[in-house]
């Protein structure tokens, strides 16, 4: 069964939760039977084919940016070209992009969508895009959703529910690196072995200026792990409310995060905008046994994080909500270690990669079957 995958970006060039998510069903559905291809725009496509794991990426000239959509004028005839060797085109949406470059590209194959989030911020646009959207999503042969919780807060979804399908996604706990004691000591060093922890790209619907300002009346050590387009705002705002308890560790690796998963007290995750779909990071603590803290906002982050089983779950964008939870969790340790055992235990169960592998490829068969 060979399977495409569409995306605007992919792995190795950008790294993010949607590249994590491909990259994983890539991997694990290839036990089952399931040959994978990977479709992309790339700025710079030398080589146009790389190999990713286990599976080949296809690369083609981005020629054109714009409200965080990509163009590219080879992609079509590429997609006409790939999808013909394919049995199924998996798309990953939002990309507004590649609704029209399936329409283009006259893809008469079965193909799935992985709604990985409504669209929030483009607002305009939408209405513009919308009858395209409806349009794609409408013929699609299954949609996928990675929570019940997103499936019903998402007005889009809803529309679908007859053809949605929730698989979670999945992580392979044996893909992450061991530290070593020396990283280790690097990092206890550094930043103490008792502090709360955010891994991630500091983006708007982050909400870590909230963050900031629940930590502001308080001495709890925070330490902020990664980049991104907020860092300077993010890093102001710290000097103007005099923070001295919050170490900025930058951009790291995947040994440096593994270290600091293992060394944290517990895991705040304070996104406070349903463009925050799902939380790859919060599985990611959830590995590593750590107690959660989260925010109330209709998406997936409370399927991972239940409230006062796995963590603590708060009203987004209320940083008194947010310093109370992270007291909670800093007074009361065997109430925190409870919790992360708990966090350990049911990404144990809904969240790994070998789950999530099998589930596709039972859609990816299903839907054959009835065409």
């Amino acid at each position: 069964m060979r399977i495409l995958h569409v995306f605007k970006t992919y792995l190795p060039e950008t790294v993010g939760g949607i590249e994590q998510v491909i990259y994983q069903l890539c991997q694990s559905t290839s036990a089952h039977g399931v040959e994978n291809t990977v479709l992309t725009l790339s700025p710079d496509p030398r080589p146009a084919t790389v190999t990713v794991g286990n599976h080949q990426v296809h690369r083609v000239k981005l020629d054109l940016q714009l409200a965080s959509t990509g163009f590219s004028f080879k992609a079509p005839g590429r997609l006409k070209c790939l999808a013909a060797q394919a049995d199924i085109v998996h798309y990953h949406f939002p990309w507004p992009f590649m609704d029209l470059l399936h329409l283009i590209a006259g893809i008469d194959k079965p193909y799935v969508v992985s709604y990985h989030s409504d669209i929030v911020r483009q607002k305009h646009l939408l209405r513009l895009y919308r009858p395209l959207m409806s349009r794609f999503l409408g013929q699609a042969g299954r949609i996928v959703a990675a929570s019940p919780n997103y499936l019903e807060t998402s007005t889009v979804l809803q529309h679908y529910r007859d053809r949605v399908e929730v698989i979670p996604y999945g992580l392979d706990q044996a893909e992450f690196p061991d530290p070593g004691q020396q990283r280790l000591q690097h990092w206890s060093e550094r930043c103490g072995s008792n502090f709360f922890l955010f891994v991630g790209v500091m983006r708007y619907y982050k909400g870590l200026h909230v963050l900031l300002e629940a930590i502001a009346e308080t001495d709890y050590p925070l330490v902020i792990a990664g980049a991104g387009p907020m860092e300077r705002a993010l890093r102001r705002q710290a000097r103007h409310l005099g923070l001295k308890n919050i170490h900025f560790a930058g951009r790291i690796d995947e040994e440096d995060k593994s270290a600091l998963l293992q060394l944290c007290t517990a895991f705040v995750f304070p996104s406070h905008l349903r463009a925050e779909s799902f939380g790859i990071s919060l599985l990611e603590a959830a590995i590593h046994g750590k107690p959660l803290i989260s925010c109330e906002i209709g998406s997936g982050t409370s399927y991972i994080n239940l409230h006062g089983q796995t963590g603590l779950v708060v009203p987004p964008s209320d940083a008194a909500a947010l310093r109370e939870a992270m007291r909670t969790l800093w007074e009361n340790p065997e109430r925190a270690a409870e919790m992360g055992r708990n966090a350990a235990e049911r990404y144990r169960t809904l969240f790994t990669a070998e789950r999530m592998g099998r589930q596709m490829a039972e859609l990816y068969r299903d839907l054959l079957r009835h065409e």
